[in-house]
């Protein structure tokens, strides 16, 4: 199943409100969406995400590097051959984002060869559980979106984004939890906003403000300081920024770990699917990390199993859709499609109408 043709296609969509990250304020996503058609005639789509201080790469960047670096690799290889492709791909230093687009679409080309939902092959559930995260705002407005949010859709755990000082943070906690009730988990992430020297303080005081998990408190590194950090804080650190790798990955395990965010969205599916799979062998939590995925991205990301509420919920956010499918959350789960063919579930015409 040899790669016929290719095509990369952007488009921008609003957000129902302004949304704070911890790198950047916006109104609307960028999106890319690369599809590979095999000789066949079968089509594999993915979504990237485009952002300067996320996946570091510009429209015309990624068009280039897939064009000049990237497709070329893939040339006189059977797609349904993962090791081949993954090996091809790994020749190429850096481009994490355009490599991570082709893994995933030869995930979902292979799918729609076996005519089987991907899921089913991942050896995954067709429900999973998510879970809601409530970005930046004052402690009252996080607090009244996590009330809703909870209400309408079921979230039985909240990814809260801290970052906003101690004190800011410990005060949306309180006012989360007043909102929400103690059966709703809460966790939170930091985005390594405070100092290393901070971060045991920083999660001991949002351990004991009822937060069960707290990803990248501070910029983390496999060393004796998180060693140190993680067998005093009490609750396991979530890692994401400095784990996007296997290689990473196993760097963490030997530094006494306890759970990985996996991001098909950043690196692929096929990279999140080896560190799923080494970090299982030694029982580590895993999440299915957010990256602001449309409705399109979210059912691709959601194929990779994991072990705690995957974060794929963005999409509620969003104004418009490229997908002819979009989940619906009932009591804090979506239901995966039984459609093996992703291809069939974009909608060419809205890729068009919200061309960037």
């Amino acid at each position: 199943m040899k790669l016929a043709s290719w095509s990369l296609h952007f488009y921008r969509l609003p957000y129902e409100r302004e949304v704070v990250w911890a790198n950047a304020r916006e109104d609307s996503g960028l999106y890319a969406l690369l599809q590979l058609v095999a000789e066949n005639g079968l089509a594999g789509v993915a979504e990237g995400t485009i952002k300067n201080t996320w996946s570091g790469v510009s429209p015309r960047s990624l068009a280039a590097a897939m064009q000049d670096l990237v497709v070329p690799l893939l040339k006189g290889l059977d797609l349904r051959d993962e090791a081949a492709v993954s090996a091809a791909l790994a020749r190429l230093p850096e481009n994490r984002l355009a490599k991570g687009l082709v893994a995933s679409a030869c995930w979902t080309l292979r799918a729609a060869a076996a005519g089987r939902p991907l899921w089913q092959l991942f050896e995954g559930a067709r429900e999973a559980e998510v879970c809601w995260t409530v970005t930046r705002r004052k402690p009252a407005e996080m607090a009244a979106e996590a009330e809703d949010y909870c209400r309408r859709y079921g979230f039985r755990t909240l990814k809260v984004k801290g970052g906003q000082g101690l004190e800011t943070d410990l005060a949306a906690l309180a006012a989360i939890r007043a909102a929400v009730g103690l059966q709703v988990q809460l966790y939170v992430d930091a985005n390594s906003h405070y100092p290393r020297s901070e971060a045991l303080e920083y999660v001991q005081r949002i351990a004991e403000a009822g937060a069960t998990v707290a990803e990248d408190p501070s910029p983390l590194a496999p060393d004796a300081g998180f060693e140190a950090l993680q067998r005093a804080c009490g609750i396991p650190i979530l890692l994401d920024a400095s784990c996007s790798t296997l290689r990473d990955a196993e760097l963490y395990l030997e530094r006494g770990a306890r759970a990985v965010s996996l991001k098909p969205g950043r690196v692929g599916l096929s990279e999140t699917r080896a560190i799923q799979k080494r970090i299982a062998a030694h029982e580590l939590q895993s999440a299915v990390g957010i990256y602001a995925e449309s409705a399109l991205g979210t059912l691709v990301s959601l194929q990779q199993p994991a072990s705690m509420p995957a974060e794929q919920t963005f999409f509620l956010m969003l104004r418009a859709q490229v997908s002819k499918l979009v989940p619906e959350i009932r009591g804090g789960r979506i239901a995966l499609p039984e459609e093996a063919d992703f291809e069939r579930l974009v909608d060419w015409e809205a890729v068009k109408r919200y061309k960037a």
